[in-house]
């Protein structure tokens, strides 16, 4: 049983679990711990966390769960940092938005990774982020990816999947390998995509967007996400971005190529697939 969590990071992934777990009753006591004191206060005052400390040694004191939601690349000094403090009773869990590179920095500090690590992955957010936009329901209804490792405790993969449950998630487990390659296409691919949207606009030309619809806001909502966590990302899953980036070049020089000759039929053939895919996800 869970009575007690630390969360590193009080953004909005981790400042959402909380509430998650606070709406659920599911816990008795979350104690915060970030770099930033500001935003620990902040996350008090909005009744996000019940303390917090500046100190790791006693934001860890007698928690059963440790959940890390910082950028990936934060990860290797954060898990340095409280190597010292944990014990094989105590779980530790994260939302970075990579896995293969969460396994590889936890067995680079720990000598092999921990039998109470169970490395996850929430498949939601907002394009906001901060404590602000942190939402007891983000999760619910959503899936989650859990990547444990061949030795991971099944008690503490139980005990991780019994929060996430209990805040209305769906838990799903994978390889952290086909982890890194589906949320490449379906989720990474699509950020940088709106990216470089906006990227190719405002160097094309700055005004367009004053005259841009729904369809362009729609489109470009996610390139308002945070810019770190998306560089951690990039950093931290570039052999899978880099190949669907390339497949989805292909993709484009074949539209360009059917534009270019004003080839009618497999235009609407192509756009016909493309809505009938999209309108059948929907229904799902």
């Amino acid at each position: 049983m869970i009575d007690k969590i630390c969360i590193i990071g009080v953004g909005l992934i981790g400042s959402s679990f909380a509430l998650g777990l606070k709406k659920a009753n599911k816990i008795k006591t979350i104690i915060g711990f970030d770099e930033q004191k500001s935003s620990l206060e902040k996350a008090k005052k909005l009744g996000v966390i019940d303390d917090f400390s500046l100190d790791i040694s006693q934001a860890l004191s007698g928690v059963q769960m440790v959940l890390i939601a910082t950028p990936v690349n934060s990860f290797k000094p954060i898990l340095e940092l409280i190597k010292p403090h944990i014990s094989a009773e105590i779980i530790i869990t994260d939302v970075g938005s990579t896995k293969s590179s969460v396994v590889e920095i936890a067995e680079m500090v720990f000598g092999k990774m921990p039998a109470n690590f169970v490395p996850a992955h929430p498949i939601a957010g907002k394009e906001k982020s901060g404590v602000e936009a942190a939402d007891a329901n983000l999760f619910k209804g959503k899936s989650v990816i859990l990547t444990p490792q061949p030795a991971t405790s099944k008690n503490a993969i139980g005990q991780v999947t019994q929060l996430w449950q209990g805040i209305g998630a769906k838990v799903d487990i994978m390889t952290a390998e086909k982890h890194d390659a589906l949320l490449g296409m379906t989720s990474h691919l699509p950020h940088i995509l709106a990216f470089a949207l906006m990227d190719y606009l405002i160097h094309s030309n700055p005004d367009a967007c004053d005259y841009a619809a729904g369809g362009f806001k729609d489109f470009s909502r996610i390139a308002s996400s945070d810019a770190v966590m998306w560089r951690d990302i990039c950093l931290n899953n570039s052999t899978q971005i880099s190949k669907h980036i390339t497949g989805y070049q292909r993709s484009l020089a074949n539209l360009l190529e059917l534009v270019e000759g004003k080839n009618s039929a497999a235009l609407e053939e192509l756009f016909a697939s493309a809505k009938s895919a999209r309108d059948g996800w929907l229904q799902d």
